[in-house]
């Protein structure tokens, strides 16, 4: 069966886990999932990750985050751009997600990064997803 869109899929594992507070999820490993699960550490909304190297494409193993009432730190995970329709967006009308508490994930001509950091370097580009 063939998957139209990973990184929906890549979401939908991650939300899936988190709301049945599962300590770690697997999901299949492609250079996009990597640097947005990278993201996802440095802005701490996951507590680690780690690559796994099988004899085909690898596996991403994320280590999820819960606080004291092991309530999950992604509250929300969100795609925007689909295949069926590519959201983009210009150097002045980069989105502020839940008025900065959140984060935007994009895909620029400069790499994967957050909204705020394309702010600062002045970029635009295909609004991948939001995270709060």
């Amino acid at each position: 069966m063939s998957m139209t869109d990973p990184i929906a899929d890549y979401l939908t594992r991650i939300r899936n886990a988190a709301k049945a507070k599962y300590k770690k999820v697997d999901i299949p490993s492609s250079k996009l999932k990597q640097e947005i699960t990278q993201i996802l550490f440095e802005k701490k909304f996951i507590k680690n990750y780690t690559l796994i190297d099988d004899d085909k494409q690898g596996l991403i193993r994320i280590y999820l985050k819960y606080d004291e009432n092991e309530n999950s730190i992604i509250g929300c995970i969100k795609r925007i751009s689909k295949p069926g329709l590519r959201i983009y967006t210009k150097v002045d009308k980069v989105p502020r997600v839940r008025n900065n508490l959140g984060i935007a994930i994009m895909n620029t001509p400069k790499g994967v990064m957050t909204n705020i950091e394309a702010k600062k370097k002045r970029v635009g580009g295909e609004v991948i997803c939001y995270v709060w």
